[in-house]
């Protein structure tokens, strides 16, 4: 991990107050893990304008009954010229599905990827979630990472909302890693939920 450089910054008094409006409904404790993550954003977005290996995944919401759809999709898929590490498909209702891919390569072929799917007669939905491989981002590791700065340790948390955003709060009773002690698991075959993993060389 790097040394940890402090560093000032001049900013106008408005845009700051809406700054701390708007990390405080995120959730952040403190300015410079919001900071932080704007400049990862950044390079995120770089990555996927330049040649540089990425990964993102891809959701599709289509009718699956429409003619022809599942061999165009899948025609597509195999041309992909990267790896589509993943597949997972769910069945919403009796015409309709869920596909999520997540799929690595380079970012203008992920994109190209993403708007011939998404253009397919039969897609209702499709949308490119752009991340990282993380290799080029710098670790958020040690004490300084998220969640452990002006924070006690192993803090549980539990959601509820509250004027109109979703927020974390510390709950009694909670079980290590926030599971309560005595949950049950959720019954996945009423979603008929179907995983498949297709990965293709490149």
């Amino acid at each position: 991990m790097t040394e940890l450089i402090r560093f000032g910054v001049s900013i106008d008094e408005d845009l700051l107050t809406q700054f701390d409006g708007q990390i405080a409904r995120k959730g952040y404790t403190n300015r410079s893990e919001a900071i932080r993550d704007l400049i990862r954003d950044n390079l995120v977005a770089e990555e996927w304008v330049s040649a540089q290996e990425t990964v993102g995944t891809i959701t599709l919401v289509f009718d699956h009954h429409t003619p022809d759809l599942t061999q165009a999709m899948l025609h597509l898929e195999h041309s992909f010229p990267g790896e589509i590490r993943s597949v997972l498909h769910v069945h919403l209702d009796h015409n309709n599905c869920l596909e999520v891919l997540v799929v690595q390569g380079q970012g203008n072929f992920i994109k190209g990827l993403a708007d011939q799917l998404s253009s397919l007669r039969g897609i209702k939905h499709g949308k490119l979630t752009m991340t990282t491989t993380g290799k080029n981002l710098p670790s958020a590791g040690g004490h300084h990472a998220r969640g452990h700065e002006h924070e006690p340790e192993h803090e549980h948390d539990q959601w509820h909302e509250h004027d109109g955003h979703v927020h974390a709060h510390p709950e009694q009773g909670l079980h290590e890693h926030g599971h309560e002690p005595t949950a049950k698991t959720e019954n996945r075959n009423s979603t008929k939920r179907a995983d498949r993993t297709r990965k293709k060389k490149r």
